[in-house]
């Protein structure tokens, strides 16, 4: 023990390892022998090296010992929707700093989306990213903008990105208006094994609002974008999906309707998969009362009934996936009017303690997070088997903390939660060799 204290006061985030005993955790882990059962975990080298029962393991006087009785250990978690700034918007947020943000919230991989400047449209980007990230704990995959510039003209150089290191097509925060283009990007994208992630809003219906649309928008007297704005174009792009016989994938739905068309188009055998945000779980336009811009997100806070459905369909499974929609801003872009005000959230470090507030379990938390991000990207799933390379998160679900300047680990602040104490506390990361203490 007095190892580990040494080491986490030089390194109060990150420490060497040669050997890690984790102790007493309860294992979620689908598919391992001992998925579900209480377990002592040895880590050497960054390869798992023994599991078994409480107290079977016998340790040495140069082993680091976690007590983690009451903790979850579980894969790592994987976010298919995170912005970092780089390249071109380093002041919000860089690959470095965004995935020390991710380590903190428990996350081992993430995919950034091209909302950059110049957006990740090219080979060139997605070489960037990929360099910058090598040898970091998190892993870093990029996400290839849909179109030129994320236009919305002509699209860009899919193929080119795929073979450098691209996971995914999408145009960020930008919906695909055009219906010739994404149906040509779901058809050219399939030929090669691609994915086309799509964020579905009809910008003509959606217009100017900031909000969504119902009893509150009236109340404030603020211009509403209707449920049929993102419906619209869920409904378009299952059809094109369809005609080109292709896989879609719906980025963070926020509408009872969207599960709806979804829920049906898997019923029918399309191969379709969706990720709704954290904070749509949780929170409702209710929220922006008192106009508080960090509670302004795209697609917006939706209603009450919204909210239910998307929690029932992540644990149906008509939603697949959580995402944090990490979208960091400086301090000029968000304490401002609402009506002037940036939409996003820095997400990374607070989607755990959000879907424990939103009621979903340790297993259903440990399959939106780390389980199918994967399959649905066609990444490999972390195992839990000896000799392997240990990909963990070890978090405990009842522990307090307070979100503030000291724990934050992005260069942002635009977060609801901010100053607030949370329940849900990542305690270790662990991937490629590196580990994470929280």
């Amino acid at each position: 023990m007095g190892v580990f204290y040494i080491f986490a006061f030089i390194y109060p985030d990150y420490f060497s390892m040669d050997k890690l005993l984790i102790k007493s955790a309860t294992l979620i882990f689908p598919g391992a022998d001992e998925d579900g059962q209480q377990v002592d975990m040895l880590i050497v080298a960054g390869k798992i090296a023994a599991l078994g029962p409480i107290g079977s393991l016998k340790t040495d006087d140069d082993v680091i010992v976690i007590q983690a009785e009451g903790s979850v250990l579980a894969p790592g978690f994987f976010d298919l929707n995170a912005n970092f700034g780089e390249p071109g918007l380093e002041s919000k947020e860089d690959i470095v700093s965004g995935a020390a943000a991710a380590a903190a919230g428990g996350f081992t991989a993430v995919a950034v989306h091209p909302n950059t400047h110049p957006p990740i449209h090219s080979q060139t980007e997605v070489s960037l990213i990929v360099n910058r990230s090598n040898n970091l704990l998190v892993d870093v995959y990029p996400i290839g903008a849909i179109s030129q510039n994320r236009e919305g003209k002509d699209l860009a150089e899919l193929y080119d990105m795929k073979l450098a290191g691209a996971i995914a097509f999408s145009d960020g925060n930008r919906s695909i208006q055009q219906s010739g283009l994404m149906s040509r990007a779901l058809l050219y994208s399939k030929g090669f094994g691609g994915l086309v992630f799509a964020f579905s809003e009809d910008a003509s219906v959606a217009g100017k609002a900031k909000m969504n649309e119902g009893r509150m928008s009236t109340y404030l007297g603020m211009k509403g974008n209707p449920n049929l704005a993102e419906e619209l174009m869920v409904a378009r792009d299952l059809y094109l999906a369809a005609y080109n016989e292709a896989p879609i994938h719906f980025s963070t739905i926020s509408t009872a309707g969207s599960v709806d068309l979804i829920r049906s188009a898997k019923a029918k055998g399309l191969q379709v998969t969706c990720d709704v945000a954290a904070h749509h779980l949780l929170l409702t336009d209710e929220a922006l009362i008192d106009f508080d811009s960090n509670y302004k997100v795209k697609p917006p806070l939706r209603s009450e009934v919204d909210r239910l459905a998307l929690v029932e369909a992540v644990r149906d499974g008509s939603v697949d996936a959580i995402v944090s929609q990490h979208t960091p801003h400086e301090i000029e872009f968000k304490e401002v009017e609402f009506e002037t005000a940036a939409f996003g959230i820095t997400g990374l470090q607070t989607v755990l303690p959000i879907l424990l507030m939103a009621g979903l379990s340790n297993r259903e938390i440990v399959q939106a997070l780390a389980i199918a991000p994967r399959k649905i990207v066609g990444l490999p799933i972390p195992v839990c088997q000896l000799d392997e390379n240990a990909n963990l998160v070890l978090y405990n679900p009842d522990e307090q903390w307070t979100f503030d300047r000291e724990s934050n680990r992005s260069k942002a602040e635009n977060n609801p939660f901010f100053k607030k104490e949370l329940r849900g506390k990542v305690q270790l990361v662990i991937n490629n060799g590196q580990v994470y203490y929280g």
